[in-house]
């Protein structure tokens, strides 16, 4: 996977206008970032990177006095997937919000190969994450509030749509959790080929299938699906609303994540507009996610 590695600097600095800078770069599709003693070093797929969006971002800082400064570069992948590779991360446990009334699953655990979780109860889904970058395994908040959201809703026989697939880990969880099938796709073709391989592990493959490219090549997806997934910033978000909606069956669900609470307005506005109605929304550090529901 191709990132851009963008190096801030926040002059003066203070630890509001770096949280403040976080929060518009994320807008501009950045998806984790780094604290330095000057900025921040934030990370973002070459394929989504804008210079004028980053430029517009960084035009409306609201602090008076504050100037920000920024270079580019290409990160390493070899070098940052050693580090991870190595380092791996410890076993993510997330829980579901409701009661069980039916003895399904109400707990999901997130590790890697070399940090197995202590124990695995009949109530808890196991899902292995081949650590290959940061990006994807789990320990973003966004990806843990989906989870979470997939625990609470009937899955089982259901058709899945994974839109940004990454590693593939909603699409293996909402299987683990009982759908049929899914779908994902993916700009990047290291994640499309990382999510077949984590399918693979987690033992789904034959219910699994990984697409390269945007939310276009579902003209070419036949049917229509019962839940569709989206953890992706918010201006695609926006733009491909009104193709996921025509992908939804009557009655399906969507789950929004990848953006902050100050944009749930927005996409709840555009939901609704196209026929979805709120069900429900989760925030976690400033992180939010949305679940939706297409009228019968």
């Amino acid at each position: 996977m191709k990132y851009y590695e963008v190096k801030f600097t926040i002059s003066p600095f203070s630890t509001d206008a770096s949280d403040i800078l976080a929060a518009l770069a994320g807008e501009a599709g950045f998806e984790t970032f780094e604290e330095t003693e000057a900025g921040l070093t934030g990370y973002i797929q070459q394929a989504l990177y804008e210079e004028q969006a980053l430029k517009d971002c960084l035009n409306d800082f609201p602090f008076e006095g504050t100037t920000i400064t920024y270079n580019v570069s290409e990160a390493e992948d070899r070098d940052w997937n050693e580090q991870w590779e190595q380092e791996g991360f410890d076993p993510i446990v997330v829980k579901g919000n409701l009661d069980s009334a039916d003895n399904a699953p109400r707990t999901i655990v997130i590790h890697d190969g070399r940090h197995l979780p202590d124990s695995i109860s009949g109530e808890t889904i196991s899902i292995e994450i081949d650590a290959k970058l940061a990006f994807g395994t789990g320990t973003h908040e966004t990806t843990q509030m989906i989870c979470s959201t997939l625990l609470d809703l009937k899955l089982k026989g259901i058709r899945v749509l994974d839109c940004g697939t990454g590693t593939g880990i909603l699409s293996i969880c909402a299987l683990k959790l009982g759908a049929n099938e899914a779908i994902g796709y993916d700009i990047d073709e290291w994640s499309v080929d990382n999510a077949r391989h984590n399918a693979v592990i987690n033992q789904v493959d034959s219910q699994f299938e990984s697409i390269l490219g945007d939310s276009t090549i579902l003209n070419k997806v036949e049917g229509q699906f019962d839940l569709i997934m989206a953890n992706i910033n918010r201006n695609i978000l926006l733009a491909d609303l009104p193709v996921f909606c025509q992908k939804m069956a009557p009655g399906a669900y969507l789950i929004l994540s990848g953006f902050y609470t100050d944009d749930i307005a927005l996409l709840k506005e555009k939901g609704e507009t196209l026929g979805l109605t709120l069900l429900s929304q989760k925030d976690c550090s400033s992180w939010a996610s949305l679940l939706m529901q297409k009228s019968v």
